[in-house]
């Protein structure tokens, strides 16, 4: 992937978060363009999930998403992106 870069306001995730998750997964430092590339790939799966968690709802007749949209989307969203 590359680094695309988008303002603080354009993004729906904030940086400070970013640094944090990856600090936490073991990162001693973390650059901007790696923050912000994190973020980016995170908010277009996350797109992506919300796009398909919200098809499911209205397959099944409901206007609300719930838990159970979000995990089955989540799984055909990785299945279809992550080689197997």
């Amino acid at each position: 992937m590359h680094v695309v870069l988008m303002s603080e306001r354009d993004a729906e995730i904030p940086s400070a978060p970013i640094h944090r998750l990856m600090k936490r997964a073991g990162a001693l430092r973390v650059s901007e363009d790696a923050a912000e590339e994190l973020r980016h790939v995170l908010e277009v799966v996350g797109s992506m999930i919300a796009k398909e968690a919200s098809e499911l709802a209205q397959y099944a007749g409901r206007r609300t998403v719930k838990k159970e949209d979000v995990e089955r989307a989540t799984k055909t969203v990785l299945r279809n992106i992550l080689p197997t």
